[in-house]
């Protein structure tokens, strides 16, 4: 019999209930009792959910991020959290951080934060010194087994593997972290004894790692540490996800666990090859529903693949998500306003498991018993493939008339600066804000009302006139050079422009966790891309009116769209990517024919793109840049090109970057003080750049003096001439009363090395 189990499931809750808990908790309005009763809640609705498995996922849930339970189970929170407070409080004074303790007189700053591998959820970085220790608490894990169990089901613990943990943290003083693995094995081995002593059978420990391009030095830590975790009285799932094997593939079959999952969505040209390589004892977990998408699988196609493996393993085969299904919404069933034909081709984290049994079910009694289920499948497959939504021939052939010089500016960008300048006469050290200004109650109440049909169109124009005029003047009156509109009629960078592109679809509760409370909802591309009308003209033309000082034009640029996005399977990412890139250069031009002389488009996501392993970024560079640059290379020289990107350890590939040729990048550096800028010291950037001066994710507001040091060290690293000044990230999340301040300081910062430049 071919068993089914999951490999985790969205945490959030279907109307975000966590989100809200959570939320209401940090703020005072209910007590610890009241948050861990909404967490149970949550467990027991999902774990009801997936009933139907044989085995179901328990420790998956998480109040935060679940890299930082792992920290607390192992005792590696951060040495600066209270020891004195207990384990809740810790727990997010290591997320969040804490602006002076009630028991301690200094703040406590939070954990870094960074994205999960190549998805679009981020974890909380361990950190590790030469010195750490680590020790065994998982009465919060066996808390949860004891709720399974009491509520009937068979579950199955998941852990994150000790070598992906280590592999996964950051050394404070420069230490060997595999050093570590001496000291983080024993700990492993207790909970796992204590898991058995708890009854249970398996546990499913992730080491997600192997689909990376691992040193030898790794590779062995890998078997070090599962030999020595062989002699637990648990079986062990080893799980990897979200890409191949490779060269680890001998490696993942061979280590001495009782079972294997392997992404047969990612690896599926090595699923024989591990069926081969498999001992002949371990059970193969196969990941053939995608736990990344939301399209149906395609099951009697799935099927075709899984029958000859079944009647090789038999009850040695499980299937299960390619990963966990973290990264998807829960349940379609909970959208009551999107498209039907849409609908019907779409599969959220409660669907994929419906498809999970199917699969399983056909597999164990034959394809007649599940025959009516797969009839649907297939015509919705079918209709998917013939829709006239899906392809547009017109778009089609304007991307097989795409020919290299459309990327290509008409001058190269020492020729460009010189015509820009003359043109826009900004003085040094010129100042600018990245996009965006507070998105106040009133803005997003306007929004919504227009949205629901209860405010009309003249009436809403006006308002969001309104407050473009009142971001204009805050402009005006604190002298910056380069303005903004403000951006108060859209609610997401990616969403307001997807929703005046053709081939978009969106949902009203397809949420999923970014990190702690914070949700998004990823707009779905269905279809071949391409804009009817223009999108930001009006509102950048009214901007423009009200002064004689540059407006930029802001726009999202196509990777980013891309990248944050659920985008359509029928055909390769980078064709999609350039029938955006082709809708973002009609809008381009548009802006530069109606007179707008600076345009930006962010591609804050450009990185998160990179494959996980090194030898495949060149080949998504390549597409990324070249979209990029057909958005933005439709202009003529005198119209000045800026991009922005965000939170990006972009230093290696800052060539890639440069290829870009943007006139103009900003980007974020305040964290680090300006230390992201010394690849500048080897690589000659030929372009302008704005390095942030100061984090805007921070209500604190910085001093002109502090701005005025970080300029100074970035023009150790850059040419002064090469420097813009700007925050690090656009300015939606802040409130006015903080916006203010900082720029004003900002301005005089730039006006003090104008003057000290000049002497």
């Amino acid at each position: 019999m071919v068993s089914t189990h999951n490999l985790g499931f969205p945490r959030i809750g279907e109307r975000r209930e966590l989100k809200f808990a959570l939320e209401r908790y940090w703020r005072g309005e209910i007590n610890t009792e009241a948050l861990e009763e909404t967490g149970k809640t949550l467990r027991l609705r999902h774990w009801a959910l997936q009933g139907e498995l044989d085995l179901l996922p328990v420790g998956d849930f998480s109040f935060y991020d679940h890299v930082l339970d792992t920290s607390q189970m192992l005792g590696n929170l951060p040495t600066r959290v209270d020891k004195n407070a207990d384990a809740l409080i810790q727990y997010f004074q290591a997320s969040r951080g804490q602006a002076g303790s009630t028991c301690c007189d200094h703040q406590i700053d939070a954990a870094e934060m960074t994205k999960w591998f190549d998805t679009n959820y981020h974890y909380l970085v361990p950190e590790f010194t030469a010195d750490t220790d680590f020790s065994a608490h998982p009465d919060r894990l066996l808390s949860q087994i004891t709720e399974v169990k009491t509520a009937g089901y068979n579950a199955k613990p998941v852990l994150v593997g000790p070598v992906s943990y280590l592999w996964l943290g950051k050394t404070k003083d420069e230490s060997d972290k595999l050093a570590l693995l001496e000291r983080i094995l024993p700990v492993y081995a207790e909970i796992l004894d204590g898991l058995a002593k708890a009854g249970v059978e398996w546990v499913q420990i992730d080491e997600p790692i192997l689909v990376t391009e691992l040193s030898v030095e790794w590779q062995q830590a890998l078997q070090k540490a599962y030999f020595s975790l062989a002699k637990s009285q648990v079986k062990l799932l080893l799980t990897t996800y979200f890409g191949q094997l490779k060269q680890n593939l001998q490696l993942a079959c061979e280590l001495p666990t009782a079972g294997f999952h392997l992404d047969a969505i990612n690896a599926a040209d090595e699923i024989i090859r591990v069926v081969d390589w498999l001992p002949s004892h371990k059970i193969l977990s196969l990941g053939v529903i995608n736990g990344r998408n939301i399209w149906k699988t395609n099951l009697n196609q799935t099927l075709n693949l899984l029958e000859p493996i079944h009647k090789r393993l038999a009850n040695r085969l499980w299937l299960a998500p390619s990963c966990s299904l973290l990264h998807v919404p829960i349940d379609l069933q909970s959208e009551q306003h999107l498209d039907a034909e849409v609908h019907d081709w779409l599969a959220f984290a409660v669907q994929k498991l419906d498809e999970l049994q199917v699969l399983a079910r056909a597999l164990n009694a034959g394809r007649d018993s599940v025959t009516t289920q797969l009839a649907d499948n297939n015509q919705a497959i079918q209709r998917r493939q013939q829709s006239t939504r899906v392809h547009n021939p017109a778009v089609k052939q304007r991307c097989e008339a795409i020919q290299p010089e459309l990327a290509l500016r008409q001058s190269n960008y020492t020729e460009r600066a010189a015509i820009q300048q003359a043109d826009l006469q900004l003085p040094a050290f010129p100042t600018t804000t990245i996009g965006s200004f507070p998105q106040t109650n009133v803005i997003r109440q306007a929004r919504k009302q227009f949205r629901l049909g209860q405010l009309g169109n003249a009436e809403y124009q006006q308002q969001m006139q309104a407050e473009i005029r009142y971001a204009i003047d805050k402009q005006l009156e604190l002298d910056l050079d380069v303005l903004v509109h403000g951006e108060a009629e859209r609610n997401d960078m990616v969403e307001y422009f997807g929703q005046q592109l053709q081939g978009f679809a969106f949902t009203d509760n397809g949420w999923v966790q970014s990190y702690g409370s914070r949700c998004v909802k990823p707009p779905i591309i269905f279809g071949d891309v391409s804009r009817p009308r223009p999108m930001t003209l009006e509102w950048t033309q009214y901007a423009q009116s009200l002064t004689d000082k540059p407006v930029k034009g802001m726009l999202t640029g196509p990777v980013t769209i891309l990248n944050w996005s659920f985008v359509r399977d029928d055909q390769s990412r980078s064709e999609t990517c350039k029938q955006i890139s082709l809708a973002i250069r009609d809008e381009v031009i548009d802006l530069e024919a109606a007179g707008v002389k600076i345009i930006q488009i962010d591609e804050a996501a450009l990185r998160e793109g990179l494959p996980l392993r090194q030898s495949q970024w060149q080949a998504y560079l390549d597409w990324a840049v070249e979209s990029f640059k057909i958005s933005a290379n439709g202009v003529g020289d005198e119209t000045q090109i800026h991009t922005h990107m965000c939170y990006s350890e972009f230093n290696d590939i800052i060539e890639a970057i440069a290829a870009m040729d943007a006139d103009v990048i900003t980007i974020e550096t305040s964290r680090s003080q300006m230390e992201l800028l010394d690849v500048f010291r080897d690589f000659d950037y030929p372009n302008a750049i704005g390095p942030g001066v100061y984090d805007i994710h921070s209500p604190n507001t910085p001093s002109e003096q502090s701005m005025v040091e970080l300029l100074k060290l970035a023009a150790q690293r850059i040419d002064k001439q090469q420097l813009w000044v700007n925050p690090d990230c656009g300015l939606k999340t802040r409130r006015w009363e903080e916006v203010e301040p900082a720029l004003k300081a900002m301005v005089s910062a730039a006006r003090l090395l104008r003057n000290q430049l000049a002497a």
